[in-house]
């Protein structure tokens, strides 16, 4: 009896094991194809003049909502709906005291992947291709979002259509999807566990069971995806790496509690302010006007106070920025504030992106604000402000420190690094507690005054 279970066990293990080979193949074929496009489009229009970099990304965002709002249907979910289908009780019991405070996604694009996390089969594969121009004009023409999330709904998006291609694929639907979206970021990061990590958090938001199936799905996915990345060498986002340790203890300390704070709560407020922006039920051409015209003046402002090149893209050329210019801590903060705002605008606007990536620029340059107070060296309070934004803002603390783990560096700063992402994992859920119970309070003023009894 005992070894018929386990031979069931095996089987079934392998059988997820192939459906994310083949789904991390196909998957991360179809993220790097993307954001090779993206990254060569970014390359051709970044040399242009100061006004065209302001103008770009406005264009971007406005063909991404004439296509999702005028194509079949390709507008993304917004919402999650409640789950259709009976899971089977979970083998391992995941912690829930890192969920988000709602029970959505931080983008548009990582939203299908959670609503249908568990139940891969219903995952909206046809609608990919329409998506893929919305992503392509959004990021491709500098909006401040990132490509995160376009690879891991690719890669799901992928996996999920070879699984369905075939009455005896269909058993391999859901490892190949989950392997896809696995590989497509692992791709994209070039950190095999990042991909893992990020598709099993993810699933969490939906409570889906962590079962041995499913982490060989995403790990076999991992690696292809790594491996991808590794046989053509590819390049495809730019992460900052600490090459020196903290002087002692006491500053790695003093840097953890405050780069994981501000870090952890910046880009938690950012996720709110995300939440509410999707929120707002107004017809698309108010939302691309209203958010157009925030995206300007923050690039505007950004322009002033960093480069213009800072106020073009997901936020890499304002952490070169930051790399290259002797500018004050005060300084810092304003463009990772700006940062953040321009990527909310360009939600509102209706661009289809991930945040993933302007977060991890948000986190870099708010941990850079305490670098010289600490005498933390500048790529390390980066690294870990990277990181913090990560486990902060998204709600991802293990594919943070997968990030710590893969990118290298000392060991005291990886240290370092992870006691930061620790400190930015409490930061983000008080501050997104408090942004929550603030807007509760505030929407239910406003209905009291609108009401015909105030």
């Amino acid at each position: 009896m005992a070894n018929g279970k386990l031979l069931s066990l095996l089987t079934s293990i392998g059988v997820w094991a192939v459906g994310g080979l083949l789904g991390g193949l196909v998957g991360s074929l179809a993220a790097v194809l993307l954001t090779e496009s993206i990254k060569s489009l970014l390359a051709t229009v970044s040399g242009l003049s100061t006004v065209w970099l302001l103008l770009l990304p406005l264009l971007g965002v406005t063909l991404a909502v004439l296509i999702l709002h005028g194509l079949d249907d390709g507008k993304a979910v917004q919402a999650l709906v409640p789950r259709r289908v009976a899971l089977p009780k979970r083998s391992l019991s995941p912690p829930t005291w890192y969920s988000f405070p709602r029970d959505v996604a931080r983008a548009d694009l990582t939203a299908d992947v959670v609503a249908t996390a568990g139940a891969e089969e219903r995952f909206p594969w046809h609608l990919a291709p329409v998506r893929a121009l919305a992503i392509l004009s959004t990021v491709g023409l500098g909006a401040a979002m990132g490509t995160e999330a376009p690879a891991a709904h690719l890669g799901v998006a992928a996996g999920s259509w070879l699984g369905s291609m075939h009455p005896a694929l269909r058993r391999l639907v859901q490892p190949a999807a989950i392997g896809g979206g696995a590989a497509g970021v692992a791709a994209l990061m070039g950190i095999p566990l990042v991909g893992s990590f990020f598709m099993l958090e993810l699933s969490q938001r939906r409570k889906v069971p962590i079962t041995l199936e499913r982490v060989t799905a995403v790990l076999v996915g991992g690696l292809v995806g790594w491996g991808l990345n590794i046989a053509f060498r590819l390049d495809l986002i730019r992460l900052v790496v600490p090459k020196v340790p903290p002087s002692d203890i006491w500053d790695a300390v003093g840097a953890a509690l405050f780069i994981g704070a501000i870090s952890g709560a910046v880009t938690s407020f950012s996720g709110e302010a995300i939440y509410w922006a999707r929120g707002w039920k107004a017809r698309p051409v108010i939302r691309l006007l209203v958010g157009a015209l925030a995206m300007l003046a923050f690039a505007a402002v950004t322009a002033v106070v960093a480069s213009p090149a800072a106020a073009f893209g997901p936020g890499g050329a304002a952490i070169i920025w930051a790399e290259t210019v002797q500018t004050t801590p005060y300084h810092l903060l304003a463009v990772a504030l700006l940062c953040a705002a321009s990527t909310v605008a360009a939600v509102v606007a209706g661009g289809c992106g991930g945040v993933f990536v302007p977060f991890l620029a948000i986190g870099d340059l708010s941990g850079r604000v305490f670098a010289d107070t600490f005498g933390v060296p500048p790529d390390l309070a980066g690294a870990a402000g990277a990181a913090a934004g990560i486990a902060g803002g998204y709600r991802l603390p293990f594919t943070a420190m997968a990030m710590v783990l893969g990118i290298g560096g000392p060991q005291s700063a990886k240290l370092t690094c992870f006691a930061t992402v620790f400190v930015a994992t409490i930061s983000g859920l008080m501050t997104a507690k408090v942004a929550n119970k603030l807007s509760t309070s505030l929407l239910a003023k406003i209905r009291q005054m609108r009401s015909p009894e105030g």
